[in-house]
């Protein structure tokens, strides 16, 4: 009881001192467009050496295609298209970049299938296609560790998707992580650095429910839940190496609250909530100190802000517009990732954009030691 004490404590302290502090995050970076005639772009990864990957626009013959992107985290627009696996006018999406600068996604190949990709960090487009399994013909890479190790899903057209732990090697040694009780559809979006998966599969009642998987793939997989209120469906989109779970629950196919996910699957499941004028959240990331980054939003009229959510699930969180300067006249709408340092990136509109871009946030050194304190709250109370 203590120790929940000096968290709650810790949690109430550092909210008023950032309410009532100068700006915290003073450095808002643009990251531009991928090309400078096209304007939306999204980040949404970035690794402890401030190294940022996501997607832009690229138009060819009049059409408009997403691009793998390896951002200038400097925001001075020297963007990296990452290409493709050989159908250079078509699609490309990275989603995760590791701590050695390693890219994965997926991208377009030469017969038009989109496949699980380990792109070329130089945009030299020696890009690796990872392959699937037996009787899929489509691809996703979702995450990748600092050992390389690869998740994500494959599917086929009838739209059936499973669960995957790719080989690196680009082999076709891939291996199904199986889902949850059931023959039902599974997708694994997140690897830690101990080898600890994270997503989303049906059970055998046909609830998809967030999942920890067996990464041998011997099916001892973990049905993680939902939280009272919110069990039309869950997902668990990111685990950091202490095993710290985020994601989402939903009451309904739009409605959802974040959510930090009990480990061992009994159901300890917090609710991170919203905030005020908001009815609905997400997770997207939690990083090895504990901190979370997601989103708030309505379905009407569309009102969509950036978030720092409360671990403690006490509800302090903060819309990461009120600690920007205002007279940037940004809207920060999407917070996808914040690394170890305190940086975060997403995606919001600035003035005279007319479409989003990517953003960086670099906190001022103050905010960095509140937020260390906050982290040492949650770990006093594990």
């Amino acid at each position: 009881m203590k120790s929940r004490n000096i968290s709650v404590l810790t949690s109430v302290v550092i909210i008023l001192i950032l309410s009532n502090s100068a700006l915290a995050y003073r450095q808002l970076i643009d990251l531009g467009p991928l090309y400078p005639d096209r304007y939306t772009s999204a980040a949404y990864s970035i690794n402890n050496n401030g190294q940022i990957v996501g997607v832009g626009i690229r138009y060819y013959n009049n059409n408009g295609y997403w691009r793998a992107c390896l951002f200038d985290s400097t925001g001075k627009g020297a963007n990296i298209d990452l290409g493709t696996l050989g159908a250079d006018n078509y699609y490309g999406y990275a989603y995760c970049i590791n701590n050695n600068g390693q890219i994965v996604g997926t991208a377009s190949c030469k017969s038009g299938q989109l496949k699980a990709c380990l792109f070329d960090s130089t945009g030299g487009g020696n890009n690796k296609d990872l392959g699937t399994l037996s009787g899929y013909q489509f691809s996703y890479a979702y995450s990748i560790n600092d050992n390389g190790q690869i998740v994500g899903k494959v599917l086929n057209s009838s739209y059936d998707y499973r669960a995957c732990l790719f080989s690196s090697s680009g082999s076709g040694v891939n291996k199904s992580l199986g889902a949850l009780g059931g023959t039902g559809p599974s997708e694994a979006l997140f690897i830690n650095n101990r080898c600890q998966i994270v997503g989303d599969a049906y059970n055998s009642s046909g609830a998809n429910h967030a999942c920890l998987f067996d990464s041998t793939g011997n099916g001892a997989n973990i049905d993680l839940g939902t939280i009272s209120g919110y069990n039309f469906k869950s997902s668990a989109v990111s685990i950091n190496n202490d095993g710290q779970i985020v994601g989402s629950v939903w009451s309904g196919s739009s409605a959802s609250h974040a959510c930090l996910f009990d480990p061992t699957g009994n159901g300890a499941n917090i609710d991170l909530g919203t905030l005020s004028g908001y009815s609905y959240s997400k997770a997207f990331s939690i990083n090895n100190k504990g901190q979370i980054v997601g989103e708030l939003y309505n379905s009407y009229p569309g009102k969509v802000s950036a978030c720092l959510f409360d671990s403690t699930g006490h509800g302090n969180n903060i819309d990461l517009n009120t600690l920007i300067d205002p007279a940037s006249g940004w809207n920060l709408s999407a917070a996808f990732c914040m690394n170890d340092n305190g940086w975060i990136v997403g995606t919001g509109i600035g003035p005279n954009m007319g479409s989003s871009h990517g953003f960086l946030l670099i906190p001022e050194p103050a905010t960095l030691l509140l937020f260390g304190l906050a982290a040492l709250g949650l770990r006093r109370r594990k």
